[in-house]
């Protein structure tokens, strides 16, 4: 779900013990044709059966390159442009997305299966340098004995967060140093807009709420709800991911009737992760194969266990843990990438003047 992605989800998998990928091939040197190499950021994670399946049938080898979280990926292949690192790049999203358009960093390629995907989610529909991946949100979670135990209605939007019942409740993440923490902050821009969103977080901070540099502290050192922290936290409220809940479940026998801990639907910010074909690839037409292989179905429907974010396909089945314990967000709150290229450092500044002064 980051890095500037999910931020990435994909921690939520690491909390709970899911293992990462082992690269496949070398990091690095040179290429050939039946090598194609993948930069990515480090939450990326796939089913080796699948990449497996792909190798077979393509013929191609895949190397994986990771390069950190997304926001570091993104910089380094800001650095490397024209001279790429690898074929195709996974891990831009939304936040970063226009950074990455600007720079030149990709060759327009519609991948196959591109038909499948909302049009929500095509933010560069008109010339496809990008490819959407997948999708997640980041909301506040609680944990729902907390609230059962005070008999406490959990808080649902933005607005709930400042009232007094939640004074002291929630923890979130640096907006400075963590991409949860900054796609929170971008929630409440879109709610509240560049004149009220300053005002909402005076109120936030003066209702007591605590901020930890990253997702891992906040979540689990200081949120009471964490199974892979033992509970140990005092903070009810979290800044984490919708698809929290599912994970906190993953590998529990046997299987509780519903998810320890709850998603304020009110309070989400859509993130979505794209890949790309990098401009000036050695194997442009294994780039191509692997973009291709990104979007297929086998590899989407592989996406939520693996990474903890959802499939961009809408035909992509999603599995049962999903589909029981998840949240579905019908109306998150967006930006637009370009709106958030041109505003981020000064937000991030006077959000740091703001709260942690």
């Amino acid at each position: 779900m980051s890095t500037t992605s999910r931020i990435t989800a994909t921690v939520v998998a690491a909390a709970v013990g899911m293992s990462a990928l082992a690269a496949c091939g070398t990091p690095g040197g040179g290429s050939d044709a039946k090598t194609v190499t993948l930069v990515s950021h480090d939450s990326f994670q796939v089913s080796r059966s699948v990449l497996a399946a792909f190798e077979k049938e393509s013929g191609y080898k895949v190397r994986m390159l990771k390069g950190g979280d997304a926001g570091k990926a993104v910089n380094q292949a800001v650095l490397t442009k024209g001279n790429p690192q690898g074929d195709v790049f996974f891990g831009i999203d939304n936040t970063l997305l226009s950074r990455g358009l600007d720079e030149g960093l990709f060759t327009p390629y519609r991948a196959k299966g591109l038909e499948k995907v909302p049009a929500a989610l095509q933010l560069d529909k008109e010339e496809h340098r990008v490819t959407p991946l997948d999708y997640g949100d980041i909301c506040v979670n609680y944990d729902r004995g907390y609230f059962d135990r005070h008999k406490i209605a959990p808080p649902k939007t933005f607005d709930d967060l400042i009232k007094p019942r939640y004074k002291g409740l929630l923890v979130t993440e640096n907006s400075a140093t963590s991409s949860p923490g900054l796609a929170f902050q971008l929630g409440t821009l879109a709610k509240y807009g560049e004149k009220g969103w300053q005002d909402y977080w005076k109120k936030l901070k003066a209702n007591g709420v605590e901020v930890v540099d990253g997702w891992d502290q906040a979540y689990n050192d200081r949120f009471s709800g964490s199974a892979a922290g033992k509970a140990k936290g005092d903070k009810p409220l979290v800044v984490s991911y919708a698809s929290s809940p599912p994970a906190e479940v993953l590998g529990k026998k046997p299987a509780p009737k519903e998810a320890p801990t709850g998603v304020a639907a009110g309070t989400c910010f859509r993130q979505i992760e794209f890949g790309g074909l990098l401009k000036g690839a050695k194997n442009e037409k294994g780039g191509k194969a692997l973009l291709d292989f990104l979007l297929s179905k086998e590899f989407q429907e592989d996406v939520p266990l693996k990474m903890f974010v959802n499939p961009a396909r809408e035909d992509a089945k999603l599995p049962e843990l999903f589909t029981q314990y998840g949240t579905t967000i019908d109306q998150p709150a967006t930006l637009a990438p370009g709106t958030i290229t041109k505003n981020r450092e000064q937000w991030i500044k006077q959000w740091s003047s703001l709260v942690l002064k």
